[in-house]
């Protein structure tokens, strides 16, 4: 048995660190990446042959998945079949040295392999073990499959998403997923820090995607509880903003402007030279504007699409209002304010060349950045961890590989 290996020193956030990525797709292996963004040593564990189901989605470049190389950078592969018995005890060995496993299989697969908690904890007590799946580890539903869009609807969130008279609407990217892997890299490193800095145990995480939905639908249950407020379709309204639309501007682009408090809502009156709206007892209160939104919106349409686009941002900035153009990915990669901060990064890749992609983030400004490694090739890592860190010859990996092990 070993104890937690984390140094907690080095060039980087999380040097030090060394996390087993079981994962495929994007809930679990994102989770993992974030560690990997900031130093962690990530190892991917991915099935000889075939590799993570990602590398075979698209768009692709000379064959290389664009999706594999964002998600699964910084990180290193290896091949290993988990199905088989010398595969599990390789793992087992790779745990022994780790900080972390991560994995988002459907409950009970890694118990029917043999690589449950419990076998896993007996070679490692201060294993942190994260699981991710649509369900959770318990619940009738626990076995049933999951993902994005399935954790979107059981969540609640596509229920409320799109108009009232059309069906529900997907968001735009795999936001199910990407909360999870959100909420999985803050749980892990909870449960590090209780373990290096209060002699904690280690422990498993049992992570539903649904409930990384339903965590952030604001008061969509507390309102039913109370007031049996069954929220619906509003499409781009919303009981927070009034007005707040997106509207349509006279170059023929959307801005997003949606006002709230009671100041926002006189320096909007002033910069429209809608005094009469200040004195208007049916605007005196964001409630009392929620009353009258329609109305409001119809108002505020009329004037932006009315001014030129220059005026209209000077005039809003002017009155320290928070808007936004809808930006498409064009906008995004000529947008200077995007490129001062180094939102996006350039990362090489010996393949296909440089790969611009969305940098890390959050910015640590008194910490050097780490730069990005591509994402592996499938296996590209077998000689450094068999031979390196787990001490095999290359007489072993050769015989493993010919047994399909790797």
């Amino acid at each position: 048995m070993s104890a937690p290996r984390y140094a907690g020193h080095g060039p980087h956030m999380l040097s030090g660190l060394r996390i087993i990525d079981l994962g495929t797709m994007v809930a679990g292996p994102v989770a993992a990446t974030l560690f990997g963004d900031f130093g962690a040593e990530v190892i991917k564990v991915e099935v000889p042959r075939r590799g993570d189901t990602v590398r075979d989605l698209g768009p692709f470049v000379d064959g290389k998945c664009l999706y594999w190389s964002v998600e699964n950078r910084n990180k290193k592969s290896i091949t290993l079949d988990l199905r088989k018995p010398e595969g599990r005890e390789l793992l087992l060995k790779l745990i022994e040295q780790a900080d972390a496993v991560v994995e988002n299989f459907r409950p009970g697969t890694l118990e029917k392999w043999g690589l449950g908690w419990d076998e896993m904890k007996a070679r490692n007590p201060g294993l942190i073990l994260l699981r991710i799946s649509g369900f959770g580890q318990t619940g009738p539903y626990r076995e049933r499959a999951g993902y994005d869009r399935i954790a979107l609807a059981f969540g609640g969130l596509m229920g409320i998403t799109g108009f009232p008279d059309r069906p529900p609407v997907r968001i735009g990217t795999s936001i199910a997923d990407y909360q999870s892997a959100i909420l999985g890299a803050f749980s892990l490193m909870m449960a590090i820090y209780h373990r290096d800095l209060h002699g904690g145990e280690g422990q498993q995480i049992d992570l539903a995607m649904y409930e990384s939905i339903i965590r952030f639908t604001e008061v969509l249950v507390p309102a039913y509880d109370r007031l049996g407020t069954v929220r619906e379709r509003r499409g781009n309204k919303h009981f927070a903003a009034a007005p707040g639309e997106h509207f349509r501007t006279a170059d023929g682009r959307y801005i997003i402007l949606t006002v709230s408090a009671d100041a926002g809502f006189q320096r909007l009156a002033r910069a429209m030279g809608r005094g009469d709206w200040l004195d208007d007892p049916r605007f005196a209160t964001h409630e009392q504007r929620w009353q009258h939104v329609d109305e409001l919106n119809s108002a505020l349409a009329a004037w932006i699409e009315g001014q030129p686009v220059e005026a209209l941002c000077a005039a809003l900035d002017d009155a320290k209002l928070a808007y936004s153009f809808i930006y498409s990915i064009e906008d995004i990669m000529n947008d200077p304010h995007y490129q001062a901060r180094g939102t996006i990064a350039s990362v090489p890749d010996p393949q296909i060349g440089p790969v611009k992609m969305a940098g890390v983030v959050p910015k640590f400004p008194d910490r050097e950045e780490k730069p990005i490694e591509p994402a592996p090739d499938l296996g590209q890592h077998n000689r450094e961890i068999y031979c390196g860190l787990l001490g095999l010859s290359d007489q072993d990996v050769a015989a493993l590989t010919d047994a399909e092990v790797i």
